[in-house]
């Protein structure tokens, strides 16, 4: 009987309110460097029950994230949180994952700022106890890592000092920060007339 191979796959939640190189570059490299066979970018919902922010529709970040990971087989744009009860935790969404997919390995990865909050994260304990996490390096927010739980590890990627926030008030100015965004996603944003 021939096994299924366990794939190792990266899930990079955020609301990439938009996407732009710097979430691309880190997923390239811990393909690359840290032996993820596969990343999903995992696109958060609108979540009514929090302080209304100034996000694009769920439709729209999900669109600009499959037209900027297209050409690149081992990247992934998900929705699946979209399909689950809201508020979204990650603990559930993990959870869920893992009963769903149950031939993957999953590997949750977060910035270490938000490492540096992760005690207040809603269940933080249970998600490192039953997941493995990566942290990538954030400007600002050292990690010490001989003090990081068994299950939880530091990579050693380049920073990459570009923000979502950044990109929107860019586009809200009128600039032209093409080189910051992925071409396909650059050029459905100008098409749009996109901007906050």
């Amino acid at each position: 009987m021939n096994q299924v191979k366990t794939r190792k796959t990266g899930i990079f939640s955020g609301s990439f309110n938009p996407i732009h190189i710097g979430h691309l570059a880190l997923a390239n490299y811990l393909c690359e460097y840290e032996g993820l066979d596969e990343i999903w970018f995992m696109v958060s919902p609108q979540n009514p029950l929090k302080t209304k922010v100034e996000l694009w529709s769920d439709e729209l970040r999900l669109q600009l994230v499959e037209l900027s990971i297209s050409d690149y087989p081992r990247f992934r744009a998900s929705d699946f949180e979209f399909h689950l009860p809201r508020p979204s935790y990650s603990v559930y969404t993990l959870e869920k994952l893992r009963e769903t997919y149950p031939n993957r390995e999953f590997y949750f990865i977060i910035g270490s700022d938000n490492w540096e909050r992760f005690g207040r994260w809603y269940q933080s304990e249970r998600i490192i106890k039953e997941n493995q996490l990566l942290i990538y390096p954030r400007p600002g927010f050292p990690v010490k890592e001989e003090e990081l739980p068994e299950t939880v590890r530091l990579v050693h990627s380049p920073v990459f000092e570009i923000s979502s926030t950044f990109i929107r008030e860019a586009l809200s100015a009128g600039k032209d920060i093409r080189y910051f965004l992925h071409p396909r996603a650059w050029e459905a944003i100008k098409k749009d007339n996109i901007r906050l």
